[in-house]
This record gives C-alpha cells, structure tokens and sequence, in this order.
C-alpha cells in the first residue's frame, strides 16, 4: 500500500515546490504574525471575555490604543527592529556572549537575558518617577483588552529600543535572536493582555506571564500592580515580585477615560507635589459636602473631588497649575466616601 503512494506523493511534493510562493522579507512576516496573532486574539476575546465592561469604555479603549499603534509602534517598531538588527550584526561577535562556541547555547542564553533585561527595564519604569511619567499610559486603560498591548507612549517605545541597542552590544546577540525575541514578545505582550480565561492558565503561568497573571499588574491598587514585570517567561517574579490576586478595578483610578490626544499630553505630565494636609482635609471636606447635597448618588465623586480641590485651592496660597487638571495626588486616601488607593500622576505604579 505504500508503495502505490509513494508515487503520488511525490507528485503532490513536486507540485508543492512548483507554486509561487510570496516573497515575503522580515518585516512583512513580522507584521503580517502580529496582525494574524491580533485578530485572533481579539475574536477569542470578543468571545470568551472575562470581565464586563460598558460598550463605551471599550470602544474608548480600542480607538485611543490602535491610534498609539499606527502614532507611535508602527514607525518605532520598524524603526527598533531594523535598527537592533544593524547593531547585532555589527558587535555579536565581540559581545560578553561571543565566546560561546555552541551557537544553540549561545541563542538559548542571549534570549533569556534579553527576557531578564525587559523585567528589569519595565521594573525601573514603575520605580523611577522620569521613567514613570511615560510609562503610565500604558497603565491608564480601564479596560485591558489584546489592544492594551500597544498603548505606549513614543518616548517610552525610544528609550526602550536605546536599552535593547545597549544590551544587544554589550552581550553580542546574534541577528537571529534579536529578531526571533522581537516577533516572541509581542506575540506574548499580546497574549498576556488578552481579556480571556481558560483551562491550565495557572499551570501555564509557572513558566510563562498568562492573562491572570498580567491582570493583577494593572491594578488600580499599588500593592497588587507593583508586581508580575515579565515579558515572556514568568519565572523572574518568582524570586520577590510575584503576585497571584484578582484585581477589582483595572487601569488609573483618578484617570478617566482617554482619547489618542489625551494619551499624548498625558505621559508629558511632570509628578506635583500634594497640597499641605491641612489643604488636603479642607478639600476632603468640600468634596463631601458636595456628595452629601446630591445624596451621595454614585459615579461622581471624582468629578466633586476635581470641583472641591479648584475651589479650596483658588481660596488658598496653593493655586491650581492647571485648570480642569487631574488630581496629582493621592485623593482618594483622604477622601471619606471613596474606596481603593490612587496613585494617579504622582507617583510609580
């Protein structure tokens, strides 16, 4: 019986190598991945979602993230790639890395340190204020979704690529890691943004950053979102920075929604130093007193918080910088009718 199909498999294999494949160059099978890998994504999500969310925040969501995309990541990511490709070329052989003789051995260590450099990358931007001011568009969304994963403000893109230039160098790692870990952790930023659940998530997660995982990083909570930093491999959280929790709320909670513009002026905005306490109790007050007169009626107390905290501050020393602008400090720890903890504008999360 094998024999009578060998023939025609031969055949078929003959043909195969017969067709007009595309030709397709690096660039364009990146794009062409993450634009398959998103769409996927996004009907898994569109059909699966975990959590709830109203029909205007996600669609707030998406617009403002896909503008990011096609604002910042589709230039710099072209950009980053064709850039740390030149910079791989030029030094993998002069690297801390080019000593190694087994180019499987060598591959499989540069992949993992650059994995290890972007968890201590994305760690610094939550504990650095100037790194921060940047990095907090990416936490502003209130509704993590496969999109999420290109809410990045420009000069956070540029600064990232100027690390991986840096360490590219420095280790030595060959253009094929450089690209293969381009194309593997978008892929997996993708993944672990994706608003699913599903069988074996906390078995995969010892070894790889899943959707349960990542959720908690964008936490409203400090305690929660000051954790899970991995790109790919969720092993470097194990050793301190590990949490395993099912936030409450998602996103920014003094930020509200936000359009493309807003995300732009939004990461240029410097860290305020809050009001004296005395200030702070007065405005407390204020607000208040404002809920009490409208009975308390939920979904307006941010907006009481920003009318109390112009009014007292207008009336005070301490005028307001800027007018309608967002609290830069932590209202919600001195506010007596709101619950959570906010960090806002003015500090890492």
């Amino acid at each position: 019986m094998l024999n009578k199909l060998t023939p025609l498999l031969n055949t078929i294999t003959s043909q195969i190598h017969q067709l007009a494949w595309p030709d397709f160059n690096t660039g364009e099978l990146r794009a062409l991945a993450v634009l398959t890998a998103f769409w996927v994504l996004f009907a898994l999500e569109a059909r699966f979602a975990y959590r709830e969310h109203a029909a205007r925040v996600v669609r707030q969501s998406y617009f403002a993230n896909i503008g990011s995309f096609i604002l910042n990541d589709t230039l710099m990511s072209l950009l980053s790639v064709s850039s740390l490709w030149l910079m791989a070329e030029r030094f993998s052989q002069t690297g801390l890395l080019s000593g190694m003789a087994n180019p499987v051995a060598k591959a499989i260590a540069s992949f993992l340190l650059l994995d290890l450099m972007l968890y201590v990358w994305h760690r610094a931007n939550h504990r650095f204020d100037p790194l921060w001011m940047f990095h907090k568009v990416h936490h502003s969304d209130r509704c993590m979704n496969v999109s999420t994963a290109f809410r990045l403000h420009g000069v956070e893109v540029f600064l990232t690529t100027l690390v991986k230039a840096a360490f590219i160098v420095l280790m030595g790692v060959d253009t094929a890691v450089v690209l293969a870990n381009e194309a593997v952790v978008t892929l997996f930023v993708m993944f672990h943004h994706t608003d699913i659940a599903f069988r074996g998530e906390h078995w995969l997660g010892r070894l790889t950053v899943v959707p349960y995982l990542h959720r908690v990083h964008h936490s409203t909570e400090r305690a929660e979102h000051d954790h899970n930093y991995g790109a790919v491999f969720s092993f470097w959280d194990r050793f301190g920075t590990l949490a395993e929790a099912e936030p409450k709320e998602l996103g920014l909670a003094n930020v509200p929604g936000q359009n493309l513009l807003d995300l732009l002026k939004f990461g240029l905005m410097l860290p305020q130093s809050p009001p004296p306490l005395a200030v702070q109790a007065m405005i407390a007050e204020a607000a208040y007193y404002r809920a009490e007169k409208r009975g308390f009626a939920p979904g307006y107390d941010f907006i009481d918080w920003l009318e109390a905290e112009q009014d007292i501050l207008a009336k005070t020393s301490a005028k307001p910088k800027r007018p309608n602008a967002k609290p830069s400090w932590d209202w919600r720890a001195v506010n007596p009718f709101a619950s959570g903890r906010n960090h806002g504008t003015a500090s890492p999360c």
